[in-house]
């Protein structure tokens, strides 16, 4: 196993077990199978769980899984507050202390603000005396590292960054979503202010395995340096020095073995000319089926009416080469669960982005249509929710 350091030296290793995705009997989690195979990561060197307050059941299943092995000691523990869910600093120390019991521990190593996704959010905790309880719980050591989970567009990353002085972040990224959501612009940045990133979603929730088209799925094959586009995936992100951290969703012991594999040969900035010429074929070869040919450039943005037009463009295109829900729980997170909405259906049509479009995309009526195919019952439901009772 390969570690890195966070801004204190602990060391991290590079592969995190994800723990969101334990494998279910019923709606009840299989717990047997779910420490047989934490177990055997944590025995091969991974040190980082994460889990959340909102992940039913999880939180207590990590903390049985430890406590029957006695092994709180060798890990770093990481879990998420729901901000959403409170209304002051008492709502907070009242859900911390349910974590606390759940996870059978009298601390939480790695504490995130779940889906902050802008700074409006933060300054309106900031007012609920959220400060303040972090600070003591930092003083207190009952929390020993501060961060936030996101998921939104880079300037807004960027300007969350600045808000406060964070011990570590955790972003979704991977090859595809290279320049979407906070991309790699938003990973330089946070490396730049030597602030630690944990990657979620690296295989885009196995999409990157299980449904890769064909073509890219030979081109992997044929290279010879990669056994699976896993492989590819995982060495693509551990090459860069600014991911400290990259969790997976480990829910079979094959899963947990390949990766204990690949993250004990993984060395960062391996990857050759070569390998980096096929994560742009495989890429060229998904993004043949997209619906927008969006790069995410960001030319066409700032929006005046704030429709967050790279996201909608990006939750279209997963919907579109993926089917079914895909980009409809992102789309949700990124644009609905913020202080200020940044919809599709915000577009009045003025055109000012199509001006700046290096790809001539149509974008007005682009928009159109992901506001018909994204912002579904559920989605206006849940926004409006959101606003009516202040859930952000």
């Amino acid at each position: 196993m390969q570690y890195r350091e966070d801004r204190e030296g602990n060391k991290l290793s590079i592969l995190g077990y994800g723990c969101m995705r334990f494998s279910k009997n019923g709606s009840e989690i299989d717990l047997d199978k779910a420490e047989r195979e934490l177990m055997r990561a944590i025995r091969g060197g991974v040190n980082y769980l994460d889990t959340a307050y909102v992940y039913p059941g999880n939180e207590e299943a990590v903390g049985k899984i430890l406590e029957r092995n006695g092994c709180r000691d060798q890990i770093y523990l990481a879990t998420k507050l729901p901000h959403y869910l409170i209304r002051s600093s008492q709502g907070a120390e009242k859900r911390f202390r349910e974590e606390l019991a759940r996870l059978r521990t009298d601390h939480v190593d790695y504490y995130l603000m779940h889906m902050l996704n802008d700074v409006k959010t933060w300054d309106h905790l900031a007012k609920l005396g959220i400060k303040d309880w972090i600070q003591e719980k930092l003083e207190s050591g009952q929390i020993r590292h501060i961060g936030f989970s996101y998921h939104g567009n880079a300037d807004n990353f960027k300007l969350l960054l600045d808000a406060y002085d964070w011990d570590f972040c955790q972003i979704q990224y991977n090859y595809l979503d290279e320049f979407a959501q906070a991309g790699r612009e938003g990973l330089t940045y946070a490396g730049e202010k030597g602030i630690p990133v944990i990657v979620m979603e690296p295989l885009r929730g196995g999409r990157l395995v299980n449904l890769l088209p064909e073509d890219a799925r030979t081109l992997i094959a044929d290279s010879g340096h990669f056994q699976t586009p896993a492989e590819l995936a995982f060495r693509w992100l551990w090459d860069q020095p600014q991911v400290t951290c990259v969790l997976s969703g480990m829910n079979s012991m094959e899963m947990v073995e390949e990766n204990l594999r690949i993250a004990d040969t993984a060395r960062m900035g391996e990857m050759t000319d070569q390998d980096r010429l096929l994560i742009d074929q495989v890429r060229t070869e998904i993004n043949r089926k997209m619906k927008v040919g969006c790069t995410g450039c960001g030319y066409c943005m700032p929006c005046p009416k704030g429709v967050d037009i790279p996201m909608a463009f990006h939750c279209l295109n997963l919907r579109h080469t993926e089917g079914g829900r895909s980009g409809g729980w992102e789309y949700i997170q990124s644009t609905a669960m913020r202080r200020e909405p940044s919809s599709a259906s915000m577009c009045v049509g003025c055109g000012r982005c199509e001006q700046h479009c290096p790809q001539s995309i149509p974008i007005r009526e682009m928009l159109r249509e992901a506001a018909r195919k994204l912002e579904t019952p559920k989605y206006r439901a849940i926004r409006w929710a959101v606003h009516k009772f202040h859930i952000y």
